[in-house]
C-alpha cells in the first residue's frame, strides 16, 4: 500500500512541475529513448519526430532497430 502512495505522489509531482526527462538509450542517431528520473515513466520518438508514450509495441520495435543498426554498423568496419 505504501509503494503505491509513493508511486502517486511521485506522479503528483510531475503533474505539478512537469517531467526531468533524460535520455536512457540511443537507438540510432536520430532515436532515443527517454526516462523520467521521477516517475520513471518511458517515452520514445515516433514517426513524426514527436516524443510519445513508450508501448511494448513500439519497445520490440526500437529493440529489432537497434539490433539491425548495430549489425550494420559492424559490416560496415570491416
Amino acid at each position: 500500500m505504501e509503494i503505491k502512495k509513493a508511486f502517486i505522489s511521485k506522479r503528483i509531482l510531475c503533474a505539478v512541475f512537469g517531467h526531468k526527462i533524460i535520455t536512457s538509450k540511443k537507438i540510432t542517431s536520430h532515436l532515443k529513448e527517454y526516462r523520467c528520473t521521477t516517475c520513471k515513466m518511458e517515452l520514445t520518438n515516433d514517426e513524426k519526430g514527436g516524443i510519445t508514450f513508450l508501448t511494448p509495441e513500439l519497445k520490440e520495435i526500437n529493440d529489432a532497430l537497434e539490433t539491425f543498426c548495430q549489425k550494420k554498423l559492424s559490416l560496415k568496419q570491416h
